[in-house]
C-alpha cells in the first residue's frame, strides 16, 4: 500500500483542485517526501524544491493551470511542480540521459511555459505573456515566480520597471529564502496580508481614489501618502510600489492557511501588477538539508535516513580546485590580484580563495554584466582583476566583455569554469560558444587547458598579462591524474606543443580533448597509420609557425575541439587560407560541436553522441584518407 494516499490520486492538477483545501497539507507532505526520494536516486538541486512545496500546492490549487501561466525562475526549484504536473511516472529520470529535465523546458510540458535555467528572466517572459494575453483578447492569469537572489540581477530590475509603467495585470512571487527584505510578523501579517490583497479593500481603495480625485491636488496626495505608508508601515516594499506595483506581505510561504487566501485574492483582483512576498525557508522539512550549510542546493545522490551524500571518490584533483590553489598561489606574490565572481563561490572555487584573502575576493550577486565591468574599473587602477564565471553565465555579459575590455583594451582576466559539455544540466549549461565568442575579439588572449598542469600554467600565464584582456577555459570535474608543477609557469604567448611525434596524420586539440586524440592516435598507430598529436593551448593567438609545420609535414590534419563552429577550427582554416596552404592537397578536417543543442547525459556520452571521442576521431582520419571506416577490432581499442 502506497504511503501518499493523496498524491497518489494527482496525476495532473485538476486532480488537485478537486480536493477540499483541508487536504492541501497532507498533499503537501506528500508532496515534500516524494520530492526528497526521488532526488536522492537521481542527485539534483534539492533544497529550492523543498522549500516552495507549499507555494506549488497552493498555486496550482488556485490557479487554473496551465491556462494560468506558471513561470518559475532558474527552474532549481521545479520538482515538486514536475511531480504534479503529469511527469510523477518519469520524476526518478531526473537529470539523466533520455530523462526529464532538471529546469523547467516548454518541450517537455504545456506545464512549463516557458524555459528557464539562467536567473532572474522570469518577470520579463511574464510581461510578455501578459502583454500577448491583452492583444489576443484573453482573461488568462500570468504568474512569474522569483527569488530574492535572482533580484540582484539587472534585468528583473528592468522588467519590473516595464511593468509597472505599463501597469499589466501581472502577478509576482517574490521567494524570500535567504534575504527578507521585511519579516513576517505573525497573526497581524497574516490578516493585514489578506485584508490588502481582498477584493473589498480593493475595491473601497479606489473608490477612495476617485473621491480624492475631486478633491484639491494637496488633498489627495496627502490622502494617498497616508494609505500608502499605512500599509507600508506595517508591511514594508514601499520600492515595489514607488515602481508601479502594489504590494502583498510578507506572508508565511510555509502555512497554506496563509496563502491560498491571499493568492485566491490576487488571482481575482483586476489590477494592475501585483507582487506577493512569500516568505519560505530552503532545504524546509528535511532536517539534513535544513542544517546544511548550502541547504543542499545541489547534491549527489544520497540516503534519505541519514542525508549522507554518495560520491566517488576522486583519481584526480578537479579543475576547480586546481584553478583556485593556483590562483592563491599567484594572489601570495602579488597583492595586485583579487578574484571576482557573480554568486558561485563554492563552483567556481573562490570560496577557498575568500577565506586566505577576503578583502580581496567580491561576490557581486547574480550580476554578470556588473561583475564584468567591475572587474575593468579594478583594472583601470592597476589590479589584477581574475573574474571566474562559468561559460554558459558569462554570455550574459558580453556587451561589457566587448565594449568594457575588449575595446578598452583592459587586462581583465576571465576563469572560464564548465567548459565543454557539462552532462547533468545540459545545454542550458554547456560551454559551448566562449571559444567563438572570445576568439573574434581584438586584443584577446584565449587559452584552453588539456589537464590540470596546463591549468596551473595558465593561470601563471594570465597572472603575467598585464597589457591585454585574458581567457582560460576549463572543464568540470576530475583532471586526468598528471603530475602536477608545484607552480604554474607562464607560457609562451600564442605557442603550443608536440605532445606526441608522427608523420603521416596530425591531430591538432585545443582543450581536454587531448587525452582522446592520445588514445586515437593510438589506435592509428595499430592501424600502421604514424600520427601526431599537438597541443594548441591558445586558441587566440594561435601557433602559426605549428599550424604551418603540420600542414606542411603531414597528408591528414584534424582540428579537434569542445566548443561550435566559428571558433579555433575556423582560425586555423584561416591561417592555412592565408598561407596558401589549402592549395596544396592538405586533407583538413574540423571536429566541433554538432550545430545541436545536446541533451543531458553522462559526459562521456554525450561527447560520443557530438562525435568527439576517439571512435569519431579515428573515423574521421580514415575517411579524409580514403579508406575504410572504423573496424570492430579498432572500435573495442
Amino acid at each position: 500500500m502506497s504511503n501518499k494516499p493523496l498524491l497518489d490520486k494527482i496525476s495532473l492538477p485538476e486532480d488537485l483542485r478537486r480536493m477540499p483545501q483541508s487536504d492541501l497539507r497532507q498533499v503537501a507532505d506528500e508532496l515534500r517526501q516524494e520530492t526528497i526520494e526521488a532526488v536522492s536516486e537521481t542527485g539534483g538541486h534539492l533544497g529550492a524544491g523543498l522549500g516552495v512545496v507549499e507555494l506549488t500546492t497552493a498555486l496550482h490549487w488556485v490557479f487554473n493551470t496551465p491556462d494560468d501561466r506558471l513561470i518559475w525562475d532558474v527552474g532549481h526549484q521545479c520538482y515538486p511542480h514536475k511531480i504534479l504536473t503529469g511527469r510523477r511516472e518519469r520524476i526518478r529520470t531526473l537529470r539523466q540521459g533520455g530523462g526529464l529535465s532538471g529546469f523547467t523546458k516548454r518541450a517537455e510540458s504545456e506545464y512549463d511555459p516557458f524555459g528557464a535555467a539562467h536567473s532572474s528572466t522570469s518577470i520579463s517572459a511574464g510581461l510578455g505573456m501578459a502583454v500577448a494575453r491583452d492583444l489576443s483578447g484573453a482573461n488568462n492569469n500570468v504568474v512569474a515566480v522569483i527569488g530574492d537572489g535572482a533580484m540582484s540581477a539587472g534585468m528583473a530590475y528592468e522588467a519590473i520597471n516595464n511593468a509597472g509603467a505599463r501597469n499589466e495585470r501581472l502577478i509576482v512571487i517574490l521567494n524570500d529564502n535567504d534575504m527578507s527584505i521585511a519579516p513576517p510578523t505573525g497573526a497581524l501579517s497574516h490578516y493585514l496580508a489578506r485584508i490588502t490583497s481582498s477584493g473589498t479593500y480593493l475595491y473601497v481603495r479606489d473608490i477612495a481614489k476617485q473621491l480624492a480625485k475631486r478633491l484639491p491636488k494637496t488633498w489627495e496626495r496627502r490622502a494617498a501618502r497616508v494609505e500608502e505608508y499605512t500599509r507600508h508601515l506595517w508591511q514594508g516594499g514601499a520600492w515595489f510600489e514607488e515602481l508601479g506595483f502594489y504590494y502583498v506581505g510578507p506572508i508565511d510561504g510555509h502555512d497554506l492557511d496563509q496563502l491560498v487566501p491571499v493568492l485566491k485574492n490576487v488571482r481575482d483582483a483586476q489590477q494592475g501588477p501585483i507582487l506577493v512576498h512569500v516568505v519560505t525557508r530552503k532545504g524546509k522539512g528535511y532536517p539534513p538539508a535544513e542544517n546544511s550549510a548550502d541547504k543542499y542546493h545541489g547534491v549527489s545522490k544520497f540516503d534519505v535516513i541519514t542525508g549522507t551524500q554518495v560520491k566517488p571518490k576522486p583519481n584526480a584533483p578537479s579543475y576547480t580546485k586546481v584553478f583556485a590553489e593556483s590562483l592563491i598561489q599567484e594572489a601570495r606574490q602579488d597583492d595586485r590580484i583579487v578574484a571576482v565572481t557573480a554568486a558561485m563561490p563554492d563552483g567556481t572555487g573562490l570560496d577557498v580563495f575568500g577565506k586566505e584573502f577576503p578583502e580581496r575576493t567580491f561576490d557581486v550577486g547574480i550580476a554578470e554584466q556588473h561583475g564584468v565591468t567591475f572587474a575593468a574599473g579594478l583594472a583601470t587602477e592597476g589590479f589584477k582583476p581574475f573574474t571566474a564565471i562559468y561559460s554558459t553565465f558569462l554570455q550574459r555579459a558580453y556587451d561589457q566583455v566587448v565594449h568594457d575590455v575588449a575595446i578598452q583594451n583592459l587586462p581583465v582576466r576571465f576563469a572560464i569554469d564548465r567548459a565543454g559539455l557539462v552532462g547533468a544540466d545540459g545545454p542550458t549549461h554547456a560551454g559551448s560558444f566562449d571559444v567563438t565568442y572570445l576568439s573574434c575579439l581584438p586584443n584577446f588572449v584565449v587559452m584552453a587547458a588539456a589537464d590540470e598542469a596546463e591549468l596551473r600554467h595558465m593561470v601563471a600565464t594570465a597572472a603575467a598579462i598585464d597589457d591585454r584582456p585574458s581567457a582560460f577555459r576549463y572543464a568540470r570535474g576530475e583532471g586526468v591524474g598528471v603530475e602536477m608543477p608545484e607552480r604554474g609557469e607562464p607560457l609562451e604567448i600564442g605557442k603550443g606543443r608536440i605532445v606526441r611525434e608522427g608523420s603521416s596524420i596530425a591531430i591538432l586539440s585545443l582543450g581536454t580533448r587531448l587525452q582522446e586524440a592520445l588514445f586515437a592516435a593510438d589506435m592509428l598507430a595499430s592501424m600502421g597509420l604514424s600520427t601526431t598529436v599537438a597541443d594548441a593551448r591558445f586558441a587566440k593567438p594561435i601557433d602559426q609557425d605549428l599550424v604551418r609545420d603540420l600542414a606542411r609535414n603531414h597528408e591528414v590534419l584534424i582540428t579537434i575541439e569542445e566548443g561550435a563552429i566559428g571558433g579555433f577550427g575556423s582560425h586555423v582554416l584561416t591561417c592555412l587560407s592565408e598561407t596558401s596552404l589549402l592549395d596544396s592537397g592538405l586533407k583538413i578536417r574540423t571536429m566541433v560541436l554538432p550545430d545541436v543543442f545536446i541533451d543531458q547525459d553522462k559526459p562521456e556520452k554525450m561527447y560520443e553522441a557530438a562525435g568527439l571521442d576517439r571512435n569519431a576521431i579515428v573515423a574521421k582520419a580514415l575517411s579524409a584518407l580514403g579508406k575504410e571506416t572504423l573496424s570492430d577490432g579498432a572500435s573495442r581499442a
